[in-house]
């Protein structure tokens, strides 16, 4: 077998981009900079405690330091990955009556008329209790390409669920 060298193959070398709202990665950017300058220092000056306190084997503090040190640089990667792929759309400079990526929408569920509003997000950025819902949730991925007065079903764990689109807005 032999080896795939990646000029070979384009698109191994393409790297996808993350659509998101300037909020979302300023978010991202925020929790980037609070680890570097506040739990990265915390976690190290930890360690050396920890070390201070003699065999590392059976220290448990030690363990738990490098453990939390572990998260902390794999959370960084993950977060300088994001960051580099971020696709920042700007949704105030949206506008129309078509369900996109950055819609803000009104829905009003068939069955109870419980209304509800959600903003579509990047996956990233996503945050259902505050009305940030994923592009790549099964209800988004429903309402894309829909317009004002449409009704859409979705399959949720409870059973199928209908909603009817009060509005659409972009803010």
């Amino acid at each position: 077998m032999g080896m795939c060298l990646a000029w070979e193959k384009p698109e191994v070398l393409a790297m996808e981009k993350i659509p998101m709202t300037p909020e979302g990665l300023g978010r991202l950017e925020e929790e980037r900079k609070r680890l570097m300058s506040e739990e990265r220092p915390r976690i190290i000056r930890a360690i050396a405690a920890a070390r201070e306190h003699g065999d590392l084997k059976e220290n448990a503090e030690y363990h738990a330091a490098r453990e939390r040190q572990s998260f902390i640089e794999g959370r960084l990667a993950e977060l300088d990955d994001l960051v580099s792929r971020a696709e920042v759309i700007d949704t105030t400079k949206l506008s129309g009556d078509v369900v996109r990526f950055g819609a803000t929408v009104l829905l009003a569920d068939e069955d109870t008329d419980e209304k509800s509003t959600y903003q579509i997000v990047g996956t990233d950025e996503s945050d259902i209790n505050s009305g940030l819902l994923s592009i790549t949730s099964p209800l988004a991925i429903a309402l894309i390409g829909k317009t004002k007065g449409d009704s859409v079903e979705v399959a949720t764990p409870g059973g199928a669920k209908s909603y009817e689109i009060i509005s659409v807005k972009f803010a």
